[in-house]
């Protein structure tokens, strides 16, 4: 009787452990899904404000100004439920304004346009890289939380559950021929 009940409180103790570790694991991943997404939007608000930037220093024809302009300000300006497609709808205007080499030129050209390319290239090639950190921290999290003993105990407790940031983040052709030749 006696060796039942401390083999009994052995596996409560270790089940125990056990569904603390995973809380704990659980805890971790979506602590690592709020710094992924405040990399995210940092890079997100980079973006729209070098893009916003350059839309307004005269380097660029008016039609082109306007167009960056407003893509990257509806961007900056976006309510959560709206960002991503106003983010996509950012990479489009990228891709309208710099989808040929020789636009890019153009804006290197023109007076005080010398480093505005190199920092458009540096916000575009980082925004998808930070949207793929916060994707994989969203994953691994799901995936965890998909598991039964998590739902059966509710470890994540009141956590609303992860979502992927879903955006059309392709730069454009122009800017990532410039990533590609970059060493």
């Amino acid at each position: 009787m006696t060796a039942t009940l401390i083999w009994l409180l052995v596996v409560l103790v270790a089940v125990g452990l056990y569904l603390g570790w995973t809380a704990g694991r659980l805890d971790r991943l979506h602590v690592r899904i709020d710094a992924a997404r405040a990399a995210l939007d940092a890079q997100l608000l980079r973006r729209a404000s070098v893009a916003q930037e350059l839309a307004t220093s005269g380097v660029l024809d008016p039609a082109a100004s306007i167009v960056l302009y407003e893509a990257a300000h509806a961007a900056r300006q976006a309510e959560e439920e709206q960002r991503e497609v106003a983010e996509s709808e950012l990479s489009q205007a990228l891709r309208a304004v710099f989808g040929e080499p020789p636009q890019v030129e153009e804006v290197r050209a023109a007076p005080g346009g010398e480093a505005a390319p190199h920092e458009l290239t540096e916000a575009v090639r980082r925004v998808p890289m930070a949207r793929r950190f916060h994707n994989d921290a969203v994953g691994a999290a799901r995936r965890l939380r998909e598991h039964r003993k998590v739902r059966w105990f509710r470890l994540a407790g009141h956590a609303p559950f992860p979502m992927a940031f879903e955006m059309d983040d392709e730069p454009p052709a122009a800017l990532a021929d410039r990533v590609a030749q970059q060493p």
